[in-house]
C-alpha cells in the first residue's frame, strides 16, 4: 500500500507563531469525502527553547491539560493506555519507572541528557535504555527511517486494523529535530462537546497527515475519548481541546527559563 493520496489542506496553511519556539496551525484536513468534517490542530515545537517533563506530578494520580503548570506551554496525553495505568516504557527524570514493551509496530520518545527529543524504534531500543532523561511508548508507529510506512501498515492481514476511524492524537519529528503533535476532531455536528466524538482518519491516513507537516519519524498516541491538547500563548491565554477520559500520563513542555509551577486544579470532564 502507498501512501493515501490525499491532498491535505493543512498543505496551504500557515504556521502561526504562538510564543518563542512554539508555532501551531489549524485547517480542515480535506474539503471533501470522508475528512472533510474533520480538523487537524498541529503544533511545533523547537526544543532548543524548551524543556520537557512528564505529568502527574504524583505518579498514579489521573492527569488532564486542566493538570498543568501557570507557567508551561504545551500539553497532550502521552503514550496508550490500560485499565491498570500507562502501556510500555516510562522514564521520568533519569529513573525507569516502567520497563520497556513489546511490539514489532511499538516505538518511544526520548529525551537525552542534552534535551534533545528522538523517537526510536524497537531496534534502537536496548542501546538507548539507561542513557536517556524522559521516555515512554506507544503505538503504531506511522512513520520510520526517513519517512517510510512501517511494513505492518503497508498492507491489510499485519497487526494493524488500516480501515478504522477514530479521532487522532499523533507525535512526530521533523528533519530540523523540531516535535510535532497533531489532534484531530470531528466538525461534523458543529463546534462544542461534539467535536470529542471518536471519529476521524484512519492509520494511513493520519501518517499521510503527519508526512505532509514534514515529519520523518512519528507514532499514534492514545486518541479516541483521550487525545486531549492545550497551547497557552505568550500572554498567557490557553486554547484547550479536551476530552472526556483522565489519563495517567501527559507530557508537559516549559519554556526555558521558567521555574517548575504547581498544577492548577484539575477540571474533571
Amino acid at each position: 500500500m502507498r501512501f493515501v493520496a490525499l491532498l491535505f489542506l493543512a498543505g496551504v496553511a500557515v504556521w502561526e507563531p504562538v510564543r518563542p519556539g512554539v508555532w501551531q496551525r489549524e485547517s480542515r484536513m480535506a474539503s471533501t469525502g470522508a475528512l472533510a468534517p474533520v480538523r487537524a490542530v498541529a503544533v511545533r515545537i523547537d526544543p532548543r527553547r524548551v524543556a520537557f517533563s512528564l505529568g502527574p506530578l504524583e505518579p498514579g494520580r489521573p492527569w488532564t491539560i486542566d493538570s498543568v503548570g501557570v507557567l508551561d506551554a504545551v500539553a497532550f496525553n502521552a503514550g496508550q493506555f490500560r485499565t491498570s495505568g500507562s502501556w510500555g516504557w516510562v522514564v521520568r527524570d533519569g529513573v525507569e519507572m516502567q520497563p520497556p514493551g513489546s511490539g514489532s509496530v511499538a516505538m518511544a520518545f526520548v529525551v537525552d541528557s542534552n534535551g534533545v527529543p528522538s523517537l526510536i524504534d524497537q531496534s534502537e531500543l536496548t542501546a538507548r535504555r539507561g542513557h536517556v532523561r524522559l521516555a515512554f511508548q506507544s503505538y503504531p508507529a506511522l512513520l520510520v527511517g526517513n519517512g517510510s510506512l512501517p511494513w505492518e501498515l503497508q498492507e491489510s492481514g499485519r497487526g494493524v486494523d488500516l480501515a478504522h476511524r477514530d479521532s487522532r492524537l499523533a507525535l512526530g519529528i521533523r528533519d530540523d529535530g523540531s516535535v510535532v503533535v497533531a489532534l484531530t476532531r470531528f466538525t461534523g455536528l458543529g463546534r462544542g462537546p461534539a467535536e470529542m466524538l471518536p471519529w476521524g482518519p484512519t492509520v494511513p491516513e493520519m501518517a499521510a497527515y503527519m508526512r505532509s507537516l514534514g515529519c520523518r519519524q512519528a507514532m499514534l498516541l492514545d486518541g479516541g475519548v483521550s487525545g486531549q491538547l492545550a497551547v497557552r500563548s505568550q500572554n498567557g491565554e490557553w486554547r484547550r481541546w479536551p476530552n472526556w477520559r483522565e489519563v495517567p500520563l501527559g507530557l508537559v513542555v516549559t519554556p526555558l527559563g521558567s521555574e517548575p509551577s504547581p498544577p492548577v486544579a484539575g477540571k474533571r470532564f
